[in-house]
């Protein structure tokens, strides 16, 4: 397997014209059942990935192709499950491994349209939940709109990565730049690693552990800060190269949903929700989050001073470090990745975790875009919302664990906030954004 990946790989860096149609293809059969459980699609997607950020293929079309060819994957697994419904079982490779096909069958009945939606980001699951859909039915228009969202987040998760380390050596980047970047990177995976063993182990306060993690993180960027120019400068050099006139627009759109006024209606809004429901403990859990987030943003803003990238022509008035719409946006996206998890399965917490931080990384991505913020101030935001969460969520559930919330709760909340956001963001558009000078 390793020569033949080796191979294929070398063959590519040398005829980058079929590099495109290389990444549809492992994305469709990455996404295709049966075959997506046998090839190792996650390896080759990254690898393809970095040879089209070395310069063969710019990020757009990457994104676009992986999306394409999952899509491709998602719809032909339906179809296959569509046309030979529970017959499917009787395929040669199926009866051979009939744990496939009863685990994701077991998910589905479990979690129904949401588990497309989920399953997507687990590697057994993602297949063959399709073919699932097929075998009962699920109207196509129904599982197309899931597959569409699921695909969007999936083709980030999966290629971004990839073609950024991808641009990251090809250009010249300041001396020191992989050492930082390293360092940061282990200490992330420490944070992640230690939440997700504590979770899937059910080692008892797994959040308090997590919350220890990421304060001994942030303290570390805190006192590093100052020797972080050749990361920050290098990571901003490369954003900035990518710019084109047609994200700005999206990416202003994007920033906007992490405002300060935006946030604070969502939190209130969120509150109040829960107030009228009566989750007290839970009312509690969102307060300690969102309002300690805020006020632990504000001080160590004002204590650190840091001033702001140079990208803007009229610089904002306020300091950058650490970012307030990075620590904003993933604390509340967070607090409702904590909220849909409860009373679930150690393996669907994480998952609802992961989905609850891709709008947050979008909205923090967006200020590195801009170039209102260093990456460093991104990071530092993004760790300071997860320990405040996770110390919010040892104090709720120190003597027993929160339950999850009612179905009614999430009737009432969901549409609420999805009316709150899709609202600002049809004012924003009617209005006219106004974008940022350079």
């Amino acid at each position: 397997m390793s020569h033949w990946f080796d191979t294929l790989t070398l063959w590519l860096s040398a005829n980058p014209q079929w590099l495109g149609l290389a990444i549809f293809l492992l994305a469709c059969l990455e996404c295709l059942a049966i075959v997506g459980l046998l090839v190792p699609g996650t390896v080759l997607l990254f690898a393809v990935a970095a040879l089209a950020g070395n310069g063969a293929l710019g990020l757009s079309e990457t994104l676009l192709l992986a999306f394409s060819g999952g899509m491709l994957g998602d719809c032909l697994s339906y179809a296959l499950g569509r046309y030979f419904h529970q017959d499917i079982g009787r395929l040669p490779i199926l009866r051979n491994h009939p744990q496939w096909l009863s685990s994701a069958h077991s998910y589905f009945l479990r979690y129904g349209v949401t588990s497309l939606l989920i399953g997507r980001f687990i590697g057994p699951l993602r297949p063959m939940l399709p073919m699932i859909a097929g075998m009962f039915d699920m109207p196509f228009a129904r599982f197309f709109i899931v597959s569409l969202l699921a695909g969007a987040g999936w083709s980030v998760a999966y290629m971004l990565p990839g073609w950024a380390t991808g641009a990251a050596l090809r250009l010249p980047l300041p001396e020191g730049f992989w050492t930082e970047a390293g360092a940061i990177a282990a200490g992330v995976a420490l944070v992640v690693g230690v939440s997700v063993q504590g979770s899937l182990r059910g080692v008892r306060h797994t959040s308090l552990l997590t919350a220890v993690a990421c304060l001994a993180l942030l303290i570390g960027l805190m006192l590093s800060w100052p020797h972080l120019s050749p990361l920050d400068q290098g990571l901003l050099s490369l954003v900035q190269e990518h710019r084109a006139p047609a994200l700005d627009t999206l990416m202003v759109l994007i920033t906007r949903l992490g405002d300060l006024t935006t946030q604070l209606a969502a939190a209130l809004l969120l509150c109040l929700a829960l107030l009228a429901t009566r989750q007290w403990r839970t009312l509690c859990l969102a307060i300690g989050t969102l309002l300690g987030t805020a006020l632990a943003n504000s001080a160590l803003k004002t204590l650190f001073a840091r001033s702001r990238p140079d990208v803007l022509l009229e610089p904002l008035s306020s300091f950058s470090f650490p970012s307030g719409h990075s620590s904003a946006a993933f604390a509340f996206f967070l607090l409702l990745g904590v909220l849909a998890g409860r009373g679930q399965p150690p393996r669907m917490r994480l998952t609802w975790m992961l989905l609850a931080s891709f709008p947050a990384a979008a909205i923090a991505g967006s200020r590195i875009y801009l170039g209102v913020h260093w990456p460093s101030d991104i990071i530092a935001g993004a760790i300071l919302a997860a320990c405040i969460c996770a110390l919010s969520l040892t104090l709720a559930q120190w003597r027993t664990a929160l339950p999850a919330l009612p179905e009614k709760t999430w009737w009432l909340l969901l549409p609420a906030i999805i009316a709150l956001l899709g609202g600002i963001t049809t004012w924003q558009l009617s209005a006219g954004l106004q974008l940022y000078r350079y």
